[in-house]
């Protein structure tokens, strides 16, 4: 099956170059270290929160996480304009009434100019919403994702960008906005059409913001790719402070 996907990908160069410019490069500076305890939710650790909720998440998000979700990657931008963010994995046993757990923590950027509530193509911002995890690939062979995964030579990020920028793609998960599931990262297919952007991914970071992409660490994307289960219904909940409080 995996190498029927991988079939599929098999694009010109010039596309490929088309494909990934929603995860183009900014100039914001940031860290790239990880930690495991900082950041967003570290309250809910101290028992201050109702654990049954994704913590820092409003009525208006948190109502759109399926029922069914067991995994949730939940990034926490610093502000509106901001391209600094965390990503904080929370996990839910089977039980129905069961809470969420912080399970790790990693500094990361989203686009370099923040956050919209209504993304369009090459405005340089992080769409705002929950959605769904079903996709994953890379330039390198499968670190053992349990997503489906493409290893593709056409994800390689263009090598007229920075040099810091030709690993961005090793590892990918691609988020589903605006993309048709069950298909590599990097496929073009864009449901509600070319002005509303597209390819957002997770993806390695190089220590800036990005066009659109969240970026995190090169351990914290296996640790990812390694944790995220179809059969546990991962989502991403991803905004600035303001919009995902709401």
């Amino acid at each position: 099956m995996r190498i029927a996907r991988a079939a599929r990908v098999v694009v010109a160069a010039a596309a490929c170059g088309a494909l990934l410019t929603s995860c183009a490069s900014g100039s914001d500076d940031g860290s790239k270290k990880d930690d495991a305890g900082a950041g967003p939710g570290k309250s809910a650790q101290a028992g201050s929160v109702d654990l049954r909720r994704i913590p820092d998440v409003g009525d208006r998000l948190q109502s759109k996480i399926p029922k069914e979700a067991r995994q949730v990657v939940a990034v926490y931008g610093d502000g509106e304009d901001s391209a600094k963010s965390t990503v904080v994995l929370y996990t839910k046993s089977g039980a129905k009434d069961a809470t969420w757990d912080k399970a790790r923590s990693w500094p990361a950027h989203n686009g370099k100019k923040g956050w919209t509530t209504d993304h369009r193509e090459n405005d340089k911002r992080s769409p705002v919403g929950v959605f769904t995890l079903t996709d994953a690939g890379g330039v390198l062979a499968d670190p053992g994702a349990k997503l489906p995964y493409t290893k593709s030579a056409s994800i390689q990020a263009p090598h007229y960008w920075p040099k810091t920028h030709w690993h961005d793609f090793d590892y990918v998960i691609a988020i589903d906005y605006n993309r048709a599931k069950g298909t590599p990262p990097n496929d073009p297919t864009r449901p509600q059409g070319q002005a509303k952007g597209g390819s957002i991914w997770l993806h390695m970071d190089h220590g800036s913001g990005t066009s659109g992409c969240v970026s995190l660490s090169k351990p914290g994307m296996e640790y990812l790719l390694r944790t995220l289960d179809p059969k546990q219904h991962p989502v991403v909940v991803m905004g600035d402070k303001a919009n995902l409080d709401a």
